[in-house]
């Protein structure tokens, strides 16, 4: 974070540091609680010239999100090399350090923060979901989803967020537990939708068919086999 010393910058390079600051704050606490004031000091600038940059605090704030939502959408982005089960899963490592690392930030773009309910806000968090999903879609090989596979995909990536959200408010389970877990999810809603639909079992198939035993998917079969009950012997 810039402080206290004040430099001439060119009017593009200055609003940028602006939104660096201003991110960086709203990463430590919620938006709501922090002032003009307090990102002017941190910039090494007065009031006044926050304000020739930006019109206001909303206008800032949606700087801000803008650059976290281009940042968190691009945590979504993986080489298609490899299981699809250890993709999602480096895919959720990445996106749950972005969580921890702007905790409050997190929160404000995807519950809308000070700017709830604007379409602008509105549009960006749609923009990240479309880009997770978009990725998704891409790594499974599928040019045109079927109708169930798109449900998956988006419920997960709903799911990805609303578990994130959730983990913030205390972070009770450890985080590389549930981005394991997430994955697992992942396979989850896929082999009960598969259950349902021919279409959906043949995607199911061809991803299992590129997972070993040792992977994500592989450890997730492994787990609920011992959940199973040893078959009773019958009576002789």
């Amino acid at each position: 974070m810039t402080t206290g010393v004040r430099r001439r910058m060119g009017v593009e390079e200055r609003r940028q540091q602006l939104i660096s600051v201003a991110l960086e704050l709203f990463s430590q606490r919620s938006p709501d609680d922090v002032s003009i004031d307090e990102i002017a000091a941190a910039a090494g600038i007065s009031r006044p010239l926050v304000y020739h940059y930006f019109p206001g605090k909303l206008s800032l704030y949606e700087a801000a999100l803008r650059r976290a939502a281009d940042e968190l959408a691009g945590r979504f982005q993986e080489p298609k090399e490899g299981p699809l089960g250890a993709r999602l899963l480096r895919v959720m490592g990445r996106y749950f350090e972005f969580v921890e690392d702007h905790g409050p930030g997190f929160s404000a773009l995807m519950r809308g923060g000070p700017a709830a309910g604007s379409s602008r806000t509105n549009a960006m968090i749609d923009e990240v979901r479309q880009a997770a999903y978009e990725q998704i879609i891409a790594h499974i090989g599928v040019t045109e989803p079927p109708a169930r596979l798109e449900l998956v995909v988006r419920s997960w990536v709903s799911l990805a967020e609303s578990t994130a959200l959730l983990w913030l408010d205390g972070r009770k389970i450890p985080r590389a537990e549930l981005e394991l877990q997430l994955v697992h999810d992942f396979a989850a809603l896929a082999a009960v939708s598969a259950a349902y639909d021919a279409e959906m079992a043949g995607v199911l198939v061809q991803i299992l068919s590129g997972e070993p035993a040792d992977g994500p998917f592989g450890e997730l079969v492994g787990r609920l086999a011992a959940l199973v009950p040893a078959p009773v012997p019958a009576p002789r």
